[in-house]
């Protein structure tokens, strides 16, 4: 009988200790571990908001690069936000995609040629209506600030290789470091032994993704390359649509059963895009299959589940609520604890 009551206090000891780790651990916390361990979790595909994601349902709801924008794609359970990060005049790193000022702020002109100040009192605009939020330019620590334990920020670079000491330093102030991705296209070896010389000379406590693109690189051993080199966790690649008019039938080059091979040795997540850029709709970076054809077309299956058919892990989208609901509902989406995903697909009409 001792014996028994022994061993149930020694139960009850432990589920407590699994509770309160549990409790403890935070979001961010999680996601990272699905991010380290791509192997572990290759049934489920994490979502990135492209711009923080100001968009659904083919309309823009947030400014992009906003606070608010972050936590709309927080609540709807997107993994990671991408944000891009220029400097200030006074050389603060400041939260902003175009090296104008006109298209995203009620200000005109370059960013570099404001102080942070100045920046301040540039209030974002949420395209296409044009309408004015009481949201003003973000510092880099603002953004990480508001995400620290919550999502994982990926920072797209927008200034020099060397820039990117002054970011991490940010966040290793802020004490969330591996919480933060970092990025830098690779098409050679030269480029490949810069951006490891940088890499080196910030030291670790970070992660670290390479941007490799089918206009210069053609198949999976330039990746197996960039591995070695890096032992990264992720890579970005990218499928150049370069004007074709037919939907992409395979994924390009680098969507190749030897790449998910690779992946998979190495322990890596294939992170496809599928936003358009600027001016160019029809999700110029993934073949035609991307945001517009999901979502205007309603042809989900087509751009999402295409990607995550030829190994994509990550998925980076204008569009997180309609991937995440559609992913969701068709066995691509593992609950995390405390959390239920969609049952359903979200709407997209």
């Amino acid at each position: 009988m001792r014996t028994l009551w022994l061993s149930l206090l020694l139960s009850a000891a432990l589920a407590a200790s699994v509770s309160q780790s549990s409790a403890g651990e935070t979001r961010a916390r999680e996601i990272l571990d699905r991010f380290e361990h791509a192997n572990q979790w290759r049934d489920h595909v994490m979502v990135a908001a492209h711009r923080a994601g100001s968009m659904q349902a083919g309309k823009t709801l947030y400014a992009e690069n906003s606070i608010a924008a972050v936590e709309g794609s927080i609540a709807m359970g997107a993994e990671i936000v991408e944000v891009d990060i220029r400097r200030s005049k006074d050389g603060e790193f400041v939260v902003m995609h175009d090296s104008w000022l006109d298209r995203t702020t009620t200000c005109r002109g370059e960013v570099i040629k404001y102080t942070l100040a100045e920046l301040k009192t540039c209030r974002l605009v949420i395209e296409g209506t044009g309408a004015v939020t009481n949201e003003t330019v973000s510092t880099l620590r603002d953004m990480l600030a508001a995400t620290k334990d919550r999502i994982l920020i990926n920072l797209d670079n927008k200034l020099e290789v060397g820039d990117l000491l002054g970011m991490i330093a940010v966040a290793r102030d802020l004490g969330m470091a591996e919480q933060v991705i970092v990025k830098e296209n690779l098409w050679n070896a030269e480029r490949i032994a810069t951006v490891k010389a940088a890499m080196e000379a910030l030291g670790g406590g970070f992660q670290f993704m390479p941007i490799i693109a089918d206009d210069a690189v053609r198949d999976a051993a330039f990746a197996e390359t960039v591995d070695r080199a890096f032992s990264m966790r992720a890579a970005e690649l990218i499928n150049w649509r370069a004007g074709a008019e037919t939907l992409t039938e395979t994924g390009g080059p680098l969507f190749s059963p030897r790449m998910r091979a690779a992946a998979v040795r190495g322990d890596w997540h294939i992170w496809a895009d599928t936003y358009a850029i600027v001016n160019k709709p029809g999700g110029f970076l993934s073949g035609g299959r991307g945001d517009e054809l999901a979502v205007e077309a309603s042809l989900p299956r087509e751009t999402y589940g295409f990607w995550a058919e030829r190994g994509a892990t990550i998925i980076q989208t204008d569009e997180p609520k309609a991937a995440i609901g559609w992913l969701a509902a068709h066995g691509y989406r593992v609950p995390y604890a405390g959390r239920v995903e969609p049952a359903t697909t979200a709407s997209i009409n």
